[in-house]
Parts: C-alpha cells; structure tokens; sequence
C-alpha cells in the first residue's frame, strides 16, 4: 500500500546510494507518495513493469500547462518569460506537436549517422586525454607513467559537448564560447533560493547564445541539424519559441546526462575490480570481434546498473484518475524512477549485481515509449569510446579519494559527480585496478 505520507526524495544519504529505498518501494507497490526538495509533492512509480505501463499511458501529458495550481505554487520551474520561451521542447510536448518536434531531430541521431562520424568522435576523445595527460604529466605524473586526473574537469565534461557540435553544425568559435555552467539551468531553484540571482543569470546567458546561434544558422546556412531548425521556424512549422527551446535542450540535455554517465559508468566499474580488468584487456589494442561484443554489452549493463538519467521528467493527469490502484488527483506531477525499473529483480536476474555479460538487456536508461531519448544511439557510441579511451589510457586506473568521499551532484533527475580524481600507473600503496566492491 502507498505510505499516507510523502516519502523526501532527497539528500546525501538518497543522492549517494538510492537503490536501498528503491528496492523498499518496489515492495511496498508501484506508486508513492514523495517530497522534492522545493517542497513538491509528487507520485513516483517504481518497478519495471509500472514504469513501462506509465510511459506508454496515454493519459499522462507532459506539457506544464496540465500541471495544476499546488504543483506550479511549488515546483522549481524557470521563471517568465524564459518559461514559455524555452519550455516548449519536445520533452514537454504532447502528440500531434511532440511528433512534428521529433521528426526534425531524430535524422541526425541515427544510428547510421552516429557510426560515419564515429572516427572523428574517437579523434576527439583522444585529444581531450592527450591534452589530459600532459598536463598531469607536468603537475602530478612521475617518470614511471603514474597521476592522477580529474575525469571530469579533464574528460567527461568536454567529449559529449564537442560530439554534439559535431552532430548538430555548432561552429567551433562559437562551440568554443559555451558555458558549462549554462547547463544547470536545467537544475532550477524557487523563487526565495538566495542562488536564484545567480540561477536567472545562467539563464539569460544562455538565452543570449541560443540568439547567437539561430542568427549565425540564419545568416550562415549549412546541411546540419540547427540550420534545418531555422529553416522549419521560417517555414511556420514550429514557432520561434520551440525553435529556440529545442536548441536549448540540444544543448543541455544533449550532453549534461552523457557527462553524468561517464562518471557513474566509471564508478561501477572501479567498485568491481574484476570486471574492470577483464574490460580494460579487452578494449586494450586491436580488438576482436568478441572484444568489440564484450565493450558494447557492457555499456548497455553499466547503463542499466546506474543510469545517469534516474528520474523521469514530469507528467500529468488531466483529469482525477487511478495509477496502479492509486487515485492521482489532476494536475499532480508523476514521475517514473528509472534505476528503480532498471533494478527490478523480477525483470533483471541478480538485478544488484554488475553482470557485463548480461543478455538480453532491456534496461530503460533512455526512457520507453514515444519520449525515448532520440539521441541513444549517439549516448551508446560516446560511452563505448569513453569508457575504451580511459581505460586504456589510465593505465591500473583507481579512485585517488576514498569512495566515501566522492560527492553526487544534488540534481533531482540526475545521478553523477562533478568531480571524479582517478590515479592511474604503478602505485606502492594503493590497489591495482579497483577499489573494494561495493554495491
């Protein structure tokens, strides 16, 4: 039975490790009653089969304006007008405007694309851990090879955004001026937050780059992705409004939640030293076909086993309806934990355990249903040349920090860590190629 009273939904302990309360709610049943720290009230489906059913159930809308009056007092949405100006992506729209909005974008992320730009992706990759390594080279790194470097201020916070410009036409001088701090806009603060000044800044900096960028497409047409945006906008087949708020999600969601996968990836890995091993042989050289199976299988499983993407975005009733035997009164927000489904022992053997051999694997770290990230075969191949790069490239790779004392980010959609310090090469004094395991 649902708890009478809703559950908080964060927190150190929770943003650490959620799965223990996953696995308690999916117990209990497949709907709750839960807190967001603005102080929303929400239900959170859990189970893998509730979580299917829910993003396949036509009742349930994303566009804001089904949330009802309880719901907007409290949640952390942008203010106005930047709201209606960039809220109107394909994330918060609804058929027949959801199905216009996707066919636009989904061209360029196909797998087929995605696989004729993969050399220029591993040449990125490269670059980024050559430029890495020198500099722990001059600060950190000894004659016999060893460092450490911070994967994300080195790596993961640099690949997806540069694959992106390469993927939607984002010139480099223009790519060059992003401000990854833009991207925490998609982490919004209430309105009496002391950080909300700094919060409405980020937004109209990066309001005022997503001008920049339409103009440039504008004036300076190509055969990419953005260019058809301002073509589709010219043409009266989207607004400027959705113009503006699709290439604002490009922009954040495009690449925020690869950077968050990267690190929980990397994490699970290290917490399983005999996985990372057995991985870190195979990806090591040239590969063999079994070698080329083992890395794309485990990408799906590190997906599966900590997806950076836990929640859903929110969803809404339009009317007073029941969700699994639970009455959802109009207009609450219901939202779908997808590492609570992706745990879910009654579709995942030994769903706790890190199984790189895991076949087949229908984990949902992309979604289900018409939102399925249209961008998953893009995440998929970034993640295989990622987690091949580092692994090759940090040679006996290990957590420089105690596990302990890595810090997630506080994001209530997101799992990962804005820093994640790594040593790498001969060490007397710490252990080759893992840290203890811990699930």
């Amino acid at each position: 039975m649902p708890r009478s009273e809703p559950l908080p939904l964060y927190g150190k302990e929770y943003k650490t490790d959620p799965y223990p309360l996953y696995r308690k709610l999916r117990e209990e049943g497949p709907v709750h009653a839960v807190n967001f720290p603005s102080g929303v009230n929400a239900w959170l489906v859990t189970g893998y089969e509730a979580a299917q059913s829910a993003l396949t159930d036509d009742r349930l809308g994303k566009n804001h304006d089904l949330g009802n009056s309880a719901w907007r007092e409290r949640a952390a949405i942008m203010p106005e007008p930047q709201h209606s100006q960039l809220q109107v992506h394909l994330l918060h729209q609804d058929p027949p405007k959801h199905t216009v909005m996707r066919k636009l974008v989904t061209e360029a992320f196909t797998p087929r694309n995605v696989e004729r730009k993969r050399a220029r992706f591993e040449e990125i990759a490269t670059e980024l851990l050559d430029a890495a390594l020198g500099a722990a080279g001059t600060d950190a790194a000894d004659a016999t090879g060893s460092g450490v470097v911070d994967v994300v201020g080195a790596f993961a916070a640099h690949f997806p955004f540069r694959v992106l410009a390469e993927v939607i036409g984002l010139p480099d001088p223009i790519a060059a001026r992003f401000d990854r701090d833009w991207g925490k806009v998609v982490q919004p603060v209430g309105p009496a937050d002391p950080q909300r000044p700094v919060y409405e800044g980020r937004l109209r900096g990066l309001q005022n780059y997503i001008a920049e960028v339409v103009e440039h497409k504008r004036t300076h047409p190509e055969d990419d992705l953005l260019t058809k945006l301002v073509r589709a906008c010219e043409a009266g087949q989207i607004t400027k409004e959705e113009q503006d708020s699709i290439v604002f999600q490009l922009l954040v969601a495009g690449q925020e939640p690869v950077t968050n996968q990267i690190t929980t990836a990397l994490i699970a890995l290290l917490r399983h030293p005999a996985e990372l091993r057995r991985l870190q042989e195979a990806v090591s050289g040239d590969m063999s076909d079994a070698d080329q199976a083992l890395l794309a299988r485990a990408v799906e499983e590190l997906l599966r086993y900590d997806s950076a993407f836990e929640l859903t975005t929110w969803r809404f009733f339009a009317e007073d309806s029941e969700l699994f035997g639970t009455t959802v009164p109009a207009g609450d927000s219901v939202i779908v934990s997808l590492c609570a489904a992706n745990r879910d022992p009654e579709r995942f053997p030994d769903a706790d355990t890190l199984d790189l051999d895991r076949s087949p694997n229908p984990h949902m770290a992309f979604g289900h249903g018409i939102h399925f990230c249209p961008g998953a075969a893009l995440a998929r191949a970034e993640l295989q040349i990622a987690v091949r790069a580092l692994l090759t490239r940090l040679p006996q790779i290990r957590l420089a920090v105690p596990d302990e004392d890595l810090v997630w980010v506080g994001a209530v959609l997101a799992r990962g860590v804005n820093e994640l310090p790594v040593a790498y090469g001969p060490s007397d004094d710490a252990p080759r190629g893992g840290c203890p395991v811990r699930h």
